[in-house]
């Protein structure tokens, strides 16, 4: 008989639900419904953050359902997360306020710093010119007051390297509960996952299925040949594969659907388990080079450091160096920009943000 792993016990002594439903990128339309459907099959865990802006939406239907006595709210487990302008200390309760406001409810069960990443306050979108140095020890201070006075169960954060991880940890009084991440097979995180587990630490994965529709090579992940194989010896699909995954090497995941049959499919992942035998072939699963398919832009990012420590690096006619935002995980690198090299122009008229999800693992 399969072990269920239905719960993960984190260090405050709280379970997490093992599944959730992630709801970033759901339209504000489809959500609500996806919601209601997740909780009436049996999904305890909702995943949510300021920043999907569907939070008043998903509040609304969590309200109705506790009222209409379909779920109790002590059976319900909800996060969400500090967005990247609400670092400072002063904004942190503010911000968590805004959250439980909208999500009508009186604690959260998880609180989680979205990003190591912190922006002015009144910027707009998140370019170089929105960014500010990140003071990670007085925004955990404030995190920690709110666990203190019992508005959030547990305190954790997202998007964290092991470095950064390492960072905290040095400072916090109150260790995080959870480092959620994006994992998958085609992602599998080992060397942070190994250590999240040594310090006590949960290791949640978003984005368990990959991340259709963003443009990275990781959104490919239900192709994956080894997958499927694994799939079709089970006679589960790859999505309940990939799931099950997770669950038995101890992540949470938090699978995104707003189609009631997808959403049933993805919880569907208990009376059955991956064989040792089947789980080694997934661990030879090829793991996602974030920058494989811009290997044009890791040299440049490497030659821009060696040429900007030497002085020869400049926008394009602003004859100001180029400032690369490592940020500890992320990379923003805005163009057009001159590369003078020797003096050689190559001119690069790229219009370019990346978005938050260029992990730079090798800064690890």
């Amino acid at each position: 008989m399969s072990n269920a792993i239905r719960f993960f016990q984190l260090n405050t002594g709280a379970s997490i639900p093992s599944v959730g439903l992630g709801t970033w990128q759901a339209d504000p339309e489809l959500v609500g419904d996806a919601v209601a459907t997740a909780i009436k099959i049996g999904y305890h865990h909702i995943d949510c953050a300021q920043i999907y802006q569907n939070e008043k939406v998903i509040g609304h239907v969590l309200k109705k359902l506790i009222d209409d006595g379909v779920v109790k709210r002590e059976d319900l487990f909800i996060t969400s997360k500090l967005w990247n302008r609400d670092h400072g200390p002063e904004d942190v309760p503010l911000a968590l306020e805004r959250t439980l406001a909208d999500l009508q409810l009186e604690y959260l069960d998880l609180y989680l710093i979205h990003w190591p990443v912190r922006q002015k306050k009144e910027s707009a979108g998140f370019g170089p010119e929105t960014l500010m140095p990140t003071d990670i020890p007085s925004t955990w201070k404030a995190m920690e007051a709110l666990y203190d006075f019992g508005k959030v169960r547990a305190i954790g954060v997202s998007n964290f390297s092991l470095k950064k991880l390492e960072d905290l940890l040095d400072v916090a009084r109150v260790p995080p509960a959870v480092n959620q991440v994006e994992c998958h097979p085609s992602w599998q995180q080992k060397k942070l996952r190994e250590f999240c587990k040594s310090k006590g630490i949960h290791l949640s994965g978003y984005s368990p299925l990959g991340s259709p529709g963003t443009g990275w090579l990781k959104s490919e992940v239900l192709r994956h040949p080894i997958l499927n194989t694994v799939a079709e010896k089970l006679g589960k699909t790859p999505a309940q594969a990939a799931l099950r995954w997770g669950l038995q090497m101890g992540n949470s995941v938090l699978p995104k659907s707003t189609n009631e049959s997808r959403i049933r499919e993805n919880f569907d992942i208990f009376d059955w388990s991956i064989p040792e035998d089947l789980m080694s072939m997934l661990s030879e699963v090829e793991q996602a080079n974030l920058l494989k398919e811009v290997h044009l832009l890791t040299r440049l990012l490497g030659t821009t450091r060696l040429l900007r420590n030497c002085g020869m690096v400049r926008y394009k006619g602003a004859g100001k160096p180029l400032t690369v935002h490592w940020l500890g995980l992320v990379c923003v690198f805005k163009c057009p920009i001159n590369v003078y090299y020797y003096g050689h122009s190559i001119t690069f008229l790229w219009t370019i943000l990346f978005q938050l999800e260029i992990v730079l693992h090798f800064l690890n």
